[in-house]
């Protein structure tokens, strides 16, 4: 005896269960997976559930949608592993009935069925709807960006371009004044270097016909940006000074009480503005609810979004942005003038009366200008404009962004509870993902890796929730 517990010879010959059944727990969460793609429907999510009347058996959809879900869901999303744990996993042998496809017949499942998967992912959503999930019908929405499969050295602005042009000119006149210093020197080392030295520039001046080449296709894209290796991927920037990523920014719509992810869309956009109406419609659909809170930081804070969503009967909570440059001037900003709507004036700091001057079209919004005759003989009028009236501007829509700031006055704790709610999902898909986020290219391809690594999300989620016992007792209900 060694004092240490013993494990059995290799040589023995065991007798293993007569059923693969007995190695998967019940609370083991792939019997999750088991009967949710079970009671899907895939003829009516537009998977191919009818082979053809000749050539080799395919596999069925369920069979490769298992093996998917089960792979996101446990940090495996290459093809070519989820191959290998077909052949060694017990859970797998379990779920796939011991079939174990090629990773070229995965990945093409992946590939041509990418709207069929993301309905899959909306299928989720549906159940936990039908499980009362949603039922205080508020969301945080939110946006990151994911990085994608191109490599920023492969990625170019106008910027970027002009940048990487203007180091190349730098480096052909470094080694111009070199060679002409190894000319100088008659030997034979310094003949070799100056060899050496034009190979290099010829090599400079090649890269300057390629980018130059390449600057004439960026400038006829309508972003003016290009990116060789996944051509839908944009540069965008991110929350560090200077930094960003070329990637994809992925907007999020998530329940507030459970943290459930009930809506999301991958865009080659950098920014947020344009995204809330949008999210906030889609979490509203997903949800089925007659009305719906929504809140998000100030990068969704966009005055028509904003409309857009109150005459869906959809409430935002947004903290508004200063764009004024006012303030930094040390003057008074527009919200230190108070709005006295029913005389349709505003008053200043002095207590004067800007009253309504003219109304215009601004960029297709109707706005009023309004400015006091006093500005002239005012005693604080170095506080609020080096002009000689201070003129202030509003837009017919006001109201509702006023409205939208006296919410946010009254119950600033919904600005805790996004940070709370819509970071948290992020971070965990993040983490899953690995350095590489993305694993494969194009807007259309990310989108279904995307819906993939939400399904599995969520559905881990709900198994926190319910556990697995439970949440099978209650899917098989609903």
């Amino acid at each position: 005896m060694t004092g240490f517990i013993e494990g059995e010879s290799r040589t023995q010959a065991t007798l293993f269960p007569e059923r693969l059944d007995d190695y998967i727990a019940e609370s083991n969460p792939v019997r999750v997976i088991d009967v949710f793609v079970d009671e899907l429907d895939l003829g009516s999510l537009r998977f191919k559930t009818e082979p053809e009347a000749t050539g080799r058996p395919p596999y069925h959809p369920a069979t490769l949608l298992k093996l998917y879900v089960y792979g996101y869901l446990n940090r495996i999303q290459s093809s070519r592993r989820l191959e290998r744990e077909a052949q060694r996993n017990v859970e797998l042998m379990w779920l796939t009935e011991r079939l174990a496809p090629d990773f070229k017949t995965i990945a093409d499942f992946r590939k041509d069925n990418g709207k069929s998967i993301q309905k899959v992912c909306r299928e989720f959503v549906l159940i936990c709807r039908k499980l009362d999930l949603f039922t205080e019908a508020f969301v945080a929405i939110d946006g990151s960006k994911f990085k994608a499969v191109n490599n920023r050295d492969r990625n170019f602005t106008k910027a970027k371009m002009k940048r990487r042009l203007e180091q190349i000119d730098e480096s052909i006149a470094r080694y111009l004044s070199q060679v002409a210093s190894a000319d100088r020197q008659d030997t034979q080392v310094a003949k070799q270097k100056s060899e050496h030295l034009q190979d290099k520039i010829d090599t400079l001046k090649k890269e300057i016909k390629r980018l130059r080449e390449l600057e004439k296709e960026m400038l006829n894209t309508p972003d003016q940006q290009i990116s060789l290796t996944d051509p839908d991927a944009r540069s965008m920037a991110t929350s560090g000074r200077g930094t960003g990523m070329v990637g994809y920014n992925v907007q999020t719509a998530v329940d507030t009480k459970h943290h459930m992810i009930v809506a999301h869309e991958v865009t080659n956009v950098g920014h947020d503005r344009s995204a809330l109406n949008s999210m906030a419609a889609s979490a509203k659909k997903a949800i089925a609810a007659d009305a719906l809170e929504v809140v998000a930081d100030r990068g969704y804070y966009s005055g028509t979004e904003i409309v857009g969503c109150e005459g869906s009967q959809i409430t935002t909570y947004i903290p508004k942005t200063q764009t004024s440059g006012s303030i930094k001037k040390g003057l008074f900003s527009k919200r230190d003038f108070k709005w006295i709507a029913q005389d349709n004036e505003f008053e200043c700091p002095a207590g004067e009366r800007l009253i309504w001057r003219f109304t215009t079209e601004e960029h297709g919004k109707t706005i009023s200008k309004y400015w006091s005759s006093n500005c002239p003989r005012c005693s604080i009028k170095k506080q609020c404009t080096t002009s000689p009236y201070r003129r202030v501007s509003r837009w017919e829509q006001d109201d509702v962004l006023d409205r939208v700031q006296e919410r946010l006055d009254r119950e600033p704790e919904r600005m805790r509870i996004r940070r709370e709610t819509v970071e948290h999902p992020f971070g965990t898909i993040k983490s899953w993902m690995g350095s590489t986020h993305f694993q494969m290219k194009t807007l259309k391809h990310v989108s279904t890796e995307m819906s993939l690594h939400v399904l599995a999300y969520n559905l881990k989620r709900a198994i926190s929730l319910f556990g697995v016992e439970g949440l099978l007792l209650k899917m098989r209900a609903a």
